[in-house]
């Protein structure tokens, strides 16, 4: 009978130390729960500028921006109605991390590429993390021939280089910012004054109207300006629509070019004196 007893005893020991590192391994096996916030944004731009988002696994976007003439122009240029810059690109995920695009827009007939990559994501949960962290990169090389057939340019001295990090959080599901440090750099220059590498800083929010309509805005302020014209922060205001397969964009903006080099280095408008374009972007995914 002690005997019985004793291998009891033993028996239940073993198994409660057994059954207790079987506890442990499984803890430590199991995945800690992580929620990766989507969504930050609508679409690839806030308006002018790149959003974090990029385009999902093997997904092909085709976009279309239109920027129109000042609408303090007047009813003769039926306000500014009349002028178009227009921009077409192609944006492809490799996947879901990493998206390349190509576009050609009409002002100064410039062709300019990209990459974007997610570094970081915001995650909820164990191991939450409060920004979502991407890095863009995009180089654009002016065609038009505005200089004196004795003076032609070289392609290098045509190229403009765009480094960024893109750093947003999603604070609730109304309410997104990104903040972006930018870094634009250019072979050449209209004069010896100008200066090749300029410094920015981008502020961009959304704020959902509802289910399928944001209102969004975005501010770029550089730090270092041209003297060869009179160079303004580009400022823009837009509405955000999403319809099935694609978000309509319709901004206000003091600026009439779409990619980074022009934008925000090159603007001139005075968007609280009705220097103001209006346009739009649209895109569809396959």
């Amino acid at each position: 009978m002690k005997k019985i007893i004793l291998i009891i005893f033993i028996i239940s020991i073993n198994s409660q130390f057994f059954g207790q590192d079987l506890l442990d391994i499984l803890d430590n096996e199991t995945p800690k729960t992580e929620n990766i916030v989507t969504a930050t944004f609508k679409g690839t731009r806030i308006l002018n500028g790149h959003s974090i988002e990029n385009r999902k696994d093997k997904e092909l976007e085709f976009i279309i921006s239109h920027r129109f003439g000042r609408v303090n122009l007047g009813f003769d240029e039926l306000f500014g109605l009349d002028q178009s810059n227009i921009r077409f690109a192609l944006e492809y995920g490799f996947n879901d991390n990493l998206t390349i695009g190509l576009g050609r827009s009409s002002f100064e007939k410039t062709y300019d590429s990209f990459l974007k990559y997610s570094l970081l994501k915001q995650k909820n949960g164990e191991n939450s993390f409060p920004f979502a962290v991407s890095l863009f990169g995009s180089v654009a090389v002016k065609t038009l021939k505005d200089y004196d057939p004795s003076d032609k340019r070289t392609f290098a001295e045509s190229l403009f280089y765009v480094g960024q990090v893109l750093i947003a959080r999603k604070v609730s599901p109304s309410f997104s910012y990104q903040i972006t440090p930018t870094y634009v750099h250019r072979n050449s220059v209209r004069i010896n004054a100008d200066p090749h590498d300029i410094f920015a800083l981008g502020f961009g929010t959304r704020m959902k109207l509802s289910k399928r309509v944001s209102f969004n805005s975005e501010y770029y302020v550089t730090f270092n300006e041209s003297k060869s014209i009179d160079a303004r922060n580009s400022l823009a205001f837009g509405i955000d629509i999403e319809t099935g397969g694609h978000v309509f964009q319709l901004i206000l903006s003091n600026a009439i070019t779409m990619i980074e080099k022009s934008f925000i280095t090159e603007s001139t408008g005075n968007f609280f004196g009705g220097d103001i374009h209006f346009g739009f972007n649209i895109s569809r995914t396959f």
